[in-house]
């Protein structure tokens, strides 16, 4: 074909993407969270297009479909034969593809990216009530084959588009977190159907006893932001015995009247700010108050209410066992279905450890299970063993899945922090580089566009992990390519 021919070709083609997809009506962003950080900021696209899913892809005789949501960017997309990136939604609302890493490798590769809803999040909810029986079709494993089916739904419509049938683009799953997690187990459970998995931050290890979360937060924050932090939960606990109501009013949370709840609402607010790349929003101003003699309550208190519920967003009654318990639809239940999969399958109960703990000793195995039972009922507890023996957790059997996780992450225990054959693992050491620092640069909150990488303490650490990242995707995809078909 001349050169020329190719060019017009190419054009009509891209034409034809365009015109393809009708406009559809653009989704309605939701207050904050504190679920569903990842997913904030600047986006490529918002508008809004759906896909009929099955509800039970495990029973032979329930036909029942829901309306699932995604979205797509196709203005990198190397027409007809350039790969597909799917970005899977976790657990919360999504609101569009997001412009982060993922869209500077989508640049570089020519890729199409495509983004799913998780089931039952969002918009994407198959009932109207969210009453446990109801959720009984909320997992990881129906999640994974809503991924499975979708995919072969969207390579399908590709092919209609462009006037062709059964040809393959290569495809790449990506996620973080629990979407991380999906992502690796997709790969594992579906190796047909992509070329490979990038798994940031990925939680592949449900655990029960999750001790080493408030361990590492200890570890990230120092000796002296250590110090500052136990003594404030020590100073918490003894005020709470003698004046209860009234400090929880000073902390903006008063309507937590269960005791548990607002330690873990105030373990959460210390956590957040490694997590997501701040620490210094929490040790600086503790340390100097404990420096100058001042009460660590109150110091903490502010930070609290300027930061964790002010510039970071959360909603307080997102803690509340009542509001929790709530099965009437809203604007956002993440809350109530995120906890229902953490009571079911996956556990990560983020609890004190016998010593040296930095979050209030409340917060242990009983105050989890007593949540679960009160808030879903009787015989609700996660079988970890059973989703571990599912999975390998962190002795996953998979190939071609790259790990990723911050240094300073109190998630990363829960991830697969060796590589094995087939499987890299990195970790991207620096002083703020926590949850998903690979997609979202640093700090990871707030936003920034294409994660950019120049304000993490060490930008290099950062970039050398996206090489290799994208060294690996080279290979895998072009293997790919090599067998005329996007798996191997």
């Amino acid at each position: 074909m001349k050169q020329e021919d190719w060019m017009i070709t190419t054009a009509l083609l891209s034409l034809l993407f365009v015109s393809s997809f009708p406009p559809l009506s653009y989704g309605v962003v939701p207050p904050r969270t504190l679920l569903n950080k990842l997913s904030e900021g600047k986006y490529l696209n918002t508008q809004e297009l759906w896909f009929d899913q099955t509800l039970d892809h495990f029973s032979p005789y329930d036909h029942r479909q829901f309306r699932q949501r995604y979205y797509e960017f196709l203005d990198y997309f190397r027409i007809p034969d350039g790969p597909i990136f799917l970005v899977i939604g976790g657990e919360g609302i999504l609101n569009g593809v997001a412009n982060d890493y993922l869209a500077v490798l989508a640049k570089k590769f020519g890729a199409a990216m495509v983004t799913l809803e998780h089931r039952y999040y969002g918009k994407s909810t198959p009932f109207n009530s969210l009453e446990t029986e109801n959720l009984k079709y909320l997992s990881s494993k129906q999640a994974l084959s809503d991924l499975a089916v979708f995919r072969q739904y969207y390579q399908d419509s590709i092919n209609a588009k462009l006037n062709r049938t059964k040809i393959e683009n290569p495809w790449f799953i990506f996620g973080g977190s629990y979407s991380g997690a999906l992502s690796a187990w997709f790969r594992l459970k579906f190796p047909h159907l992509t070329c490979g998995s990038l798994a940031s931050s990925a939680v592949v290890l449900a655990v029960y006893n999750y001790t080493e979360f408030d361990q590492q937060i200890g570890e990230s924050a120092g000796p002296e932001c250590k110090e500052a932090l136990q003594e404030t939960t020590q100073l918490i606990e003894h005020k709470l015995a003698t004046s209860g109501k009234e400090l929880k009013a000073s902390f903006d949370a008063a309507d937590l009247e269960i005791d548990g709840d607002f330690f873990y609402f105030l373990a959460d607010a210390t956590a957040i700010a490694f997590q997501y790349g701040n620490p210094d929003k929490v040790c600086k101003p503790l340390v100097e108050a404990k420096k100058a003699g001042e009460d660590l309550v109150d110091a903490y208190a502010k930070y609290v209410k300027e930061y964790y519920i002010g510039t970071f967003g959360t909603d307080v009654q997102t803690y509340d066992q009542k509001y929790l318990k709530r099965t009437a639809m809203n604007e956002d239940n993440s809350a109530r279905l995120w906890w229902f999969q953490v009571c079911t399958e996956v556990a990560y109960f983020q609890v004190a450890p016998s010593n040296d703990n930095i979050r209030s000793s409340k917060v242990d195995i009983k105050y989890h299970l007593d949540l679960c039972k009160n808030v879903f009922g009787e015989g609700i507890f996660p079988d970890v063993d059973a989703t571990n023996l599912y999975y390998g957790g962190t002795k996953i059997a998979g190939s071609k899945i790259i790990f990723t996780n911050g240094s300073q992450d109190p998630w990363r225990h829960a991830s697969k922090q060796t590589s094995s054959p087939d499987m890299p693992s990195y970790i991207v050491k620096c002083y703020n580089c926590g949850h998903c620092s690979d997609y979202r640069g640093c700090p990871q909150f707030p936003f920034s566009i294409e994660g950019n990488e120049k304000n993490c303490t060490s930008p290099d650490a950062v970039h050398k992990v996206r090489q290799k990242i994208s060294e690996h995707m080279d290979l895998w995809l072009s293997e790919c390519v090599d067998t005329g078909r996007s798996f191997i």
